[in-house]
């Protein structure tokens, strides 16, 4: 049932609504990829601002990466090192709209979003809150659903093993996105993971407990609601031996993808460059 409430959580989430621009958007992505896409989900900073300004952030699952239209090269690359990132312009109502979207197969979406994965870009990004904006059938939106579970389960567990011995559940949080922040090498203003927390306070304390329930892991809360993970020092140095080692394949793996992205994202450095001013407030001349 600990798994059952947690999935039915997500659901909800993952139905939020959207503004129509954005299911312009997501509709067009799901064209692209003709019958073989699943689902098209949105995230990022535009939908915790609840902002159209900037660039929009979508994932579009296919049940075969093939599928994407684009060069035998760009396929292959998508096998090898996924994802495979683009950029799209869509007028919409007098409005340019701005996409950044990333091409993955929905096997290859599961197992990035599992504990046991050495990538942690994936789950990362998706234990954050999002929405399924167009999806296939009934049964693709349970397989998001569950899917999703999944990575926040991977987060809160790594939250806990990683985080302090007792804290309130949003510290666990915050502690864990500037690990994940650290490992990726990502260009970000500092205070961003008390940023992302901060804008959904009370969800991060929700999820916590429900997640390490469906994970099986053992806590315990005091009166000030604060949260003890049960886990002894030896079991606290593994994980951190793990994660040690994630951190080490992260940062080449992420270095591997920009270079990747040269070759395979149209408008990507226009792209970079935006994405560095927006988080830095520094402007790059190419």
């Amino acid at each position: 049932m600990t798994r059952a409430a947690l999935e039915s959580w997500i659901s909800g989430e993952l139905g939020g609504v959207t503004p129509p621009a954005v299911q312009s958007l997501a509709r067009e992505l799901a064209q692209r990829g003709g019958p073989a896409t699943a689902a098209v989900l949105y995230y990022g900073s535009a939908l915790r601002a609840e902002s159209l300004e900037g660039v929009l952030d979508f994932y579009v699952l296919l049940d075969d990466v093939g599928a994407w239209p684009g060069s035998f090269m760009a396929r292959l690359a998508n096998r090898l090192l996924p994802p495979n990132v683009g950029y799209l312009e869509l007028p919409h109502q007098g409005q340019l709209l701005r996409a950044k979207y990333a091409v993955l197969g929905s096997s290859q979406f599961r197992q990035r979003l599992r504990e046991r994965s050495f990538d942690t870009t994936v789950w990362a990004r998706f234990c954050q809150p999002v929405s399924c904006v167009w999806v296939r059938s009934p049964q693709d939106l349970a397989a998001v659903a569950g899917s999703i579970s999944d990575a926040v389960t991977t987060a809160a567990c790594w939250a806990a093993k990683l985080g302090p011995e007792e804290a309130p559940a949003e510290e666990f949080w915050r502690g864990l996105f500037a690990h994940t922040y650290a490992a990726e090498l990502r260009v970000e203003k500092a205070g961003r993971a008390l940023d992302i927390v901060g804008k959904y306070p009370e969800r991060y304390k929700a999820l916590l407990p429900l997640a390490l329930r469906a994970a099986g892991l053992q806590f315990e809360t005091n009166g000030r609601g604060a949260v003890m993970p049960l886990l002894d020092e030896g079991q606290r140095r593994r994980a951190r031996r793990r994660w040690a080692r994630r951190s080490r394949i992260g940062r080449p793996l992420n270095i591997l993808r920009l270079l990747k992205a040269a070759f395979t994202f149209e408008g990507a450095m226009d792209y970079v460059v935006w994405k560095i001013e927006r988080h830095r407030g520094v402007r790059i001349a190419v």
